[in-house]
């Protein structure tokens, strides 16, 4: 379960400078005080939005797959299939497809919940 939890911090890298190579006509700003603002592009745009959904619920998947592995909970199909999931949301946002990138959301929830409940009824 170690290597989910790396592959999951992997991916939240990969988000967050997904956009880098898109904005090369931005390096200087990049490498400024960024004091000024400039204007994304629609897929920069949500690429990072992307990645702030990331973060809203890396923290939880990170926890429980902690107190997975201090409890002795094999929680690795579960992780695997989050991964999964926000690998995919990730590239239907960036792509701008909706409904989809909903329904992976919520089905990446749904696995957390699982995840939760199996650890509560392991205690």
């Amino acid at each position: 379960m170690i290597e989910l939890i790396l592959y999951s911090l992997l991916l939240l890298i990969i988000q967050i400078m997904a956009h880098y190579p898109l904005n090369l006509q931005h390096v200087q700003f990049f490498l400024s005080n960024r004091h000024d603002e400039i204007e994304y592009s629609e897929v920069t745009q949500r690429i990072q939005r992307a990645a702030s959904n990331l973060k809203e619920t890396l923290p939880v998947f990170l926890t429980m797959m902690l107190l997975g592995i201090l409890q002795d909970i094999d929680l690795t199909s579960l992780g695997t299939y989050w991964i999964l999931l926000r690998v995919l949301f990730f590239g239907l946002y960036a792509a701008g497809i909706e409904k989809i990138r909903s329904v992976v959301w919520i089905l990446a929830l749904v696995v957390l919940v699982i995840m939760g409940y199996t650890l509560l009824m392991s205690v």
